[in-house]
């Protein structure tokens, strides 16, 4: 069953709020969470429960520079591709669904980190698709809302993401 509150709008954090204790705390809490999962990419902070625009992606997205923005606080994408694609998408807090989702092949972010810092960041591919997803979640937006070919995975499906060979 889901949480209500993943149907909700969530709240634009203050600034001054972000190197507050119990936000750092929820950063920590989330990354804590995303690293137990063996097919999770990206949590937003409505899936524990905490109303907040602000989600956190794991580092082996990003298989390059491990500078990478992890954190992401008060997204919002300013540009897009005009190009879209039907992309293979599941979710966290619809545990064992997948379907294409029409998202744009490109995507830049501007949002804050962890320390209050501004900044910019484009992307195209894995990341530019997580991007859309997470900020949907923000707004209370599931995929299976925008979801063709809905279907629940296979047991061995799901046997093969339990032990991490997907």
């Amino acid at each position: 069953m889901q949480k209500p509150i993943l149907r909700e709008k969530t709240q634009t954090l203050d600034i001054l709020e972000i190197e507050s204790d119990s936000v750092q705390q929820l950063i920590a809490d989330m990354q804590e969470v995303l690293a137990t999962q063996n097919d999770g990419v990206a949590l937003a902070a409505p899936q524990i429960a905490e109303s907040h625009r602000l989600f956190v992606v794991a580092p082996f997205v990003f298989e390059k520079e491990s500078s990478e923005n992890l954190v992401y606080i008060n997204p919002r994408i300013i540009e897009s591709s005009q190009e879209t694609d039907f992309l293979h998408e599941g979710c966290l807090s619809c545990r064992w669904k997948v379907g294409e989702v029409e998202r744009f092949l490109s995507a830049t972010v501007e949002a804050y980190d962890e320390y209050g810092n501004k900044f910019i960041k484009s992307a195209d591919g894995l990341l530019a698709h997580i991007f859309q997803h997470e900020i949907d979640h923000l707004d209370g937006i599931l995929f299976v809302d925008k979801a063709q070919n809905l279907r629940d995975m296979t047991q061995e499906e799901i046997n093969e993401v339990l032990n991490g060979e997907r």
